[in-house]
């Protein structure tokens, strides 16, 4: 073999191993990156979730702060029909 020839192989060589690592470290980033997009849902399905305990919290607190609120209405309704009777008696 004449010595371009060893050189082109080598030079070929050399090429389809660059070819190649480049190929292996392009699915790695992929890789890499749909790993940190599937965290980046998982985080946001976490967060989500997190919002609608809060409102269902927040939605207990208000129904509960209500339900003492027409209680206490009730109860100054039954003190004013007792002072009225009190004042035609």
């Amino acid at each position: 073999m004449s010595t371009l020839a060893v050189i082109l192989i080598v030079v070929a060589a050399v090429i389809a191993l660059i070819l190649v690592l480049s190929a292996v470290n392009r699915a790695r980033r992929r890789r890499e990156q749909a790993h940190l997009q599937t965290e980046a849902k998982r985080d946001d399905v976490d967060h989500h979730r997190d919002e609608a305990e809060r409102s269902r919290t927040e939605a207990a607190v208000a129904s509960e702060r209500a339900r003492r609120q027409a209680t206490e209405a009730e109860l100054h309704e039954e003190r004013a029909a007792a002072r009225e009777r009190e004042l035609k008696d």
